[in-house]
């Protein structure tokens, strides 16, 4: 097992027994845990992803993404892992919009 991966159980591990023995620190209504694949091409991303909606036995969810991300996921009562691969478009959409983030300054 990757340590990072060792390291991330262990965190949330940690965490789920800190709120157990804390019930008077709040509590988020739930938690996402995301992965993101390290690929360079559409198809190698979207093929992770596929692999992982395989592996969690999830369906793909991309026609009904707002943002055009090709992911699948899975939950665990309010926590959910989610794999999302930001395709091409969709980082130059990201991109095309926020190239104009500095390009007014209000009078605050």
């Amino acid at each position: 097992m990757h340590d990072h991966r060792r390291e991330l159980i262990n965190g949330l591990l940690n965490l789920a027994i800190f709120l157990e023995t804390h019930p008077d620190v709040p509590a988020p209504l739930g938690v996402t845990l995301h992965h993101f694949p390290d690929y360079e091409d559409d198809e190698d991303l979207r093929a992770e992803v596929d692999r992982i909606a395989t592996r969690i036995g999830s369906p793909i969810e991309f026609d009904s993404s707002p943002y055009g991300h090709y992911a699948t996921s899975v939950h665990f009562g309010p926590v959910e892992y989610r794999a999302v691969a930001i395709l091409a478009a969709a980082q130059a959409r990201h991109d095309a919009v926020n190239s104009y983030r500095d390009c007014i300054q209000p009078d605050v």
